[in-house]
C-alpha cells in the first residue's frame, strides 16, 4: 500500500530510538481553529506539541491545554507550552518554549527533566540557545512558509550553520517542512550534531485532513 509522504515519517528510514527528543512536532497555531484537537490526536505516538495560543484569555489557554494533555496521555506525546516556565510547570506541561525577550529558566525550573525549547532564526539566537543550553531548538524558516508568506528563508546552507552554532541541543526544522523535506535533510546532515526532528502546522494539518477523508471513506462502504 502506498503511503502518503505527509503521515509516513516515523515509518520510514528513521525510527524514534535515533532521537533523543520527538521527530514529529505541531505548533499549535490561531489557523488551525477549531480543528486543533483533531490534528493533535492525529500526530504519531511519541510526537511533541508546542502549544502557543499566546492571544487566548488565560482560563481559555488552561483548557485548551488540558485538553491537549488529555490527548498526550493517550498518545505518548511531549507537550511544550510557550510562555513562562512557572505557568509550563503549574499547568503540567512537559518543558516550556522559551522566546528570546523572556528571561532564561532558573536552574530550579529545570528540575526533574523538565525540557526547554527554544526559537532561532539567526545567529545571535543560536548562541544564546546554546548558551542557555536549550534541550531543543527550532531553528526556522527552512523553507518558505505559509505562516510568513513572503519573508526570506534560511534555506539549507544557511540552516545547517546554525545547527552547528547550537552545539549539543537537539535541533528541528520548522518552515515549509514535510517528511521527505526532513529525510532529506537527514541524508545530508554532516555539519549537525545528531538527526533533526521536524515542526509543522500545515503539513500536519493536511495530514489529519487526509486521515478524516480515509476514514469517512471506509464508513460508506
Amino acid at each position: 500500500m502506498k503511503r502518503h509522504p505527509q503521515t509516513d515519517f516515523l515509518q520510514t528510514e528513521f525510527s524514534q530510538t535515533e532521537f533523543s527528543m520527538p521527530p514529529l512536532w505541531l505548533f499549535s497555531d490561531e489557523r488551525l481553529q477549531n480543528r486543533l484537537m483533531d490534528v493533535v490526536a492525529s500526530l504519531p505516538v511519541g510526537s511533541g506539541v508546542v502549544l502557543r495560543h499566546d492571544d487566548l484569555p488565560v482560563g481559555a489557554r488552561y483548557r485548551l491545554m488540558r485538553g491537549v494533555m488529555r490527548v498526550a496521555r493517550l498518545r505518548q506525546l511531549t507537550v511544550i507550552l510557550a510562555g513562562e516556565a512557572a505557568m509550563a510547570r503549574r499547568w503540567g506541561a512537559h518543558g516550556v518554549h522559551v522566546r528570546h525577550h523572556m528571561a532564561p529558566p532558573s536552574g530550579a525550573a529545570r528540575r526533574g527533566g523538565f525540557l526547554v525549547s527554544m526559537p532561532v532564526h539567526n545567529r545571535r539566537e543560536a548562541l544564546r540557545a546554546r548558551k542557555m543550553g536549550a534541550d531543543i531548538v527550532f531553528i526556522s524558516p527552512l523553507y518558505a512558509t505559509r505562516s510568513h508568506d513572503g519573508a526570506a528563508y534560511l534555506g539549507d546552507a544557511a540552516w545547517r550553520r546554525l545547527a552547528r552554532d547550537v552545539g549539543g541541543a537537539q535541533v528541528a526544522a520548522l518552515g515549509g517542512m514535510s517528511a521527505a523535506a526532513a529525510r532529506s535533510l537527514n541524508r545530508k546532515r554532516g555539519s549537525f550534531h545528531g538527526r533533526a526532528a521536524w515542526a509543522g502546522i500545515d503539513a500536519l494539518d493536511q495530514a489529519c485532513s487526509i486521515k478524516r477523508a480515509k476514514r469517512r471513506k471506509a464508513t460508506l462502504r
